[in-house]
């Protein structure tokens, strides 16, 4: 079980395959995603890595926080999050990770907070069907009806559907495509919506109900790894190009004068 990563969503745009058929994606970004701690079993009971991600100021960090992060020779971090991994998947405290921790192909999970909608009817909040819109009923229409019985019990049953706050819970959507990967923006290409506002903080992981993709890389997708793989690729293209040619001006109007 490999760690997962802490984006903050961009927002959705689109996309064209090669025959020309469009797919809604939504753009997460790695923002300086880096493991802050690291939990083991003899010492804590589990073992979990702790990502941190975002730049937060150093003034408005609490100075508990501001010790943990200078511990881990971190920069203060706006978003802290624990991933249980294997032993095998274990990260050092410090490296940071990267877009490439995932490969276009595979399948994951999006954990987000969904976006608060204030009071809402029985009718938006449960998908009620609302009374009826004829005969018999005044300035009800969009209410929900019955909510008890009668003298026995004489009570409203908790759980009851009824009109209240929609919104702000925890959602975990799953099995989620990844269409793209973008290395040099740091932006995972996710098909589909995902949980949470625009600027949110989500949290991305391998898809539990779904293999593993061959191609990810273990134990992480590390950012370094992906900006030397960028050097080396474009090293041959360097040294292919010919070198610009000198001009022989200068010898030629010597040799000419003499």
């Amino acid at each position: 079980m490999r760690t997962g990563l802490i984006a903050r969503k961009e927002g959705m745009t689109r996309i064209f395959t090669e025959d020309g058929t469009q797919v809604p994606v939504t753009v997460l970004k790695v923002d300086e995603c880096q493991v802050v701690a690291v939990r083991n079993a003899e010492k804590d009971g589990y073992v979990a890595v702790q990502l941190g991600a975002g730049k937060a100021r150093v003034k408005r960090t609490s100075a508990a926080n501001r010790g943990h992060f200078a511990k881990a020779k971190v920069e203060p971090k706006k978003k802290v999050v624990e991933f249980r991994v294997t032993n095998e998947n274990m990260l050092e405290v410090g490296a940071e990770l990267g877009a490439n921790h995932f490969v276009a192909g595979q399948f994951v999970d999006v954990v987000g907070t969904s976006i608060g909608k204030g009071f809402a009817g029985a009718m938006k909040r449960h998908n009620f069907g609302g009374l009826r819109a004829s005969h018999g009923v005044s300035v009800s229409h969009r209410s929900h009806g019955s909510t008890g019985q009668r003298q026995d019990p004489g009570r409203v049953f908790p759980g009851k559907k009824m009109a209240g706050h929609l919104g702000t819970d925890r959602v975990t959507t799953q099995n989620l495509e990844v269409v793209g990967i973008d290395l040099e923006d740091n932006l995972i290409l996710i098909k589909g919506s995902v949980p949470g506002n625009k600027n949110g903080w989500v949290l991305v992981s391998d898809a539990v109900k779904k293999p593993l993709h061959k191609d990810v890389p273990k134990p992480a997708g590390l950012r370094q790894a992906a900006k030397s793989a960028e050097a080396q690729a474009e090293a041959p293209k360097a040294e292919a190009a010919p070198a610009p040619a000198e001009a022989p001006a200068a010898e030629a109007t010597t040799e000419n004068k003499e």
